[in-house]
């Protein structure tokens, strides 16, 4: 069996979460917070920690939270390359390998956006996924470019449209569900979302991710060590990231094969491999979504549909918890439940599998964590509840 299956497992988890613009206080403050909570969480000294994991492009360098935390020595610091939400499963997959190897034992995963204090993430996307030939060609913002991806998508392949709505509005019914929602206790108005301004077509503008304030961390540790802290270890079964042959920025729209997908394809065959698990066998998905298009590609790309198939399976009774089949970004995803660069989606993994999800699927056991679809390199993950 691969090394990472059921060896290391979240012990805790700590999310702060604001409204664009109204922090208050800067990145560092707010992340420093968040990983008190997750030790406290987890009832473990924050000061043991000694390693700390992240993706994105993340400000944060953790030399600089070593003093707010008390850290004792920091034996471990790793970044998943790319400015995009993509690496945000392979940050669990590094901080497993850390732990593993020996060389660190108590690792914190985070993500922190303040944009007061880092800047729009925008920017910092767009320095990673635009280069000039498509600068040149009128390619301006991430979700220009994802647009042209999302056209391909349902005029080449035949996807409907409607399928798209119908992922928005599962998030939005998890989201007004979910307390710590943005959108809490307010449902998608559907004839708000159709009518909505365009953004770059076809995405209007619930079509897209929103950005806001805040920082969410969780404490990994060995499955042995878990088992002694005081909640619920929820443990990694697998983790894979990286980019498909014929992928990237520089070859956009080179291999026509490739460009209506979100990049999953490989990433998702060995992270079934590697774990000996398969769609069928996942209970839940948290699915990074920056745009609608790109999370349904994303479904296709992991397996759980086909370009053929796809409409009999995305649909809004089949995505909801508790009833649907597939349930789908239970806490209301990037949509609805905030958008901290993906970080949300985490932690309502770990909420799902410990049973303190406000949109629980009864006998969860298994749930798959996806990145960021289209970014230059992406990752998933798989967590269960269940030591193998």
């Amino acid at each position: 069996m691969h090394p990472l299956f059921g060896t290391t497992a979240i012990a805790g988890i700590g999310l702060r979460q604001y409204r664009r613009g109204t922090s208050p206080m800067p990145e560092q403050g707010v992340l420093a917070e968040a990983i008190l909570t997750a030790c406290a969480d987890a009832g473990f000294d924050p000061a043991d920690v000694d390693g700390f994991v992240s993706y994105g492009d993340d400000k944060n360098e953790p030399v600089r939270l070593m003093s707010t935390l008390g850290t004792r020595e920091l034996k471990w610091s790793s970044l998943v390359w790319g400015g995009g939400g993509g690496g945000i499963a392979g940050a669990f997959g590094l901080a497993a390998a850390a732990i593993v190897s020996g060389q660190a034992s108590a690792v914190v995963i985070f993500r922190a956006l303040v944009e007061g204090s880092s800047g729009r993430l925008s920017a910092a996307v767009m320095a990673h996924h635009l280069n000039d030939h498509m600068l040149a060609a009128g390619l301006v913002a991430p979700a220009q470019m994802c647009a042209v991806r999302a056209n391909r998508m349902y005029e080449h392949h035949g996807v409907p449209r409607a399928v798209a709505e119908e992922l928005v509005r599962a998030s939005y019914y998890h989201g007004a569900r979910n307390p710590e929602a943005v959108a809490y206790g307010r449902d998608l108005d559907v004839e708000a979302f159709r009518t909505s301004r365009w953004i770059a077509e076809p995405f209007r503008l619930f079509d897209c991710s929103r950005e806001n304030d805040g920082a969410g961390a969780f404490l990994m540790v060995s499955a042995e060590r878990a088992r002694d802290l005081q909640k619920p270890p929820v443990y990694l079964l697998g983790c894979a990231n990286g980019t498909e042959k014929g992928w990237g920025d520089l070859l956009e729209n080179d291999d026509e094969t490739l460009y209506a997908t979100a990049g999953f394809r490989p990433i998702a065959r060995r992270l079934y491999a590697d774990t000996g698990l398969s769609p069928e066998d996942i209970d839940v998905i948290q699915l990074y979504e920056n745009f609608s298009a790109q999370g349904v590609a994303s479904l296709i790309d992991h397996g759980f549909c086909t370009f053929e198939n796809v409409a009999d399976v995305v649909q809004f009774d089949n995505l909801i918890a508790p009833g649907g089949k597939l349930p789908i970004n239970t806490g209301g995803g990037n949509f609805a439940q905030g958008f901290v660069h993906g970080i949300g989606t985490a932690i309502e993994t770990v909420k799902q599998l410990r049973g303190e999800s406000a949109n629980p699927v009864p006998g969860a056991e298994t749930c798959l964590l996806a990145g960021g679809p289209g970014a230059p390199t992406v990752s998933s993950a798989i967590f269960g509840n269940v030591r193998p």
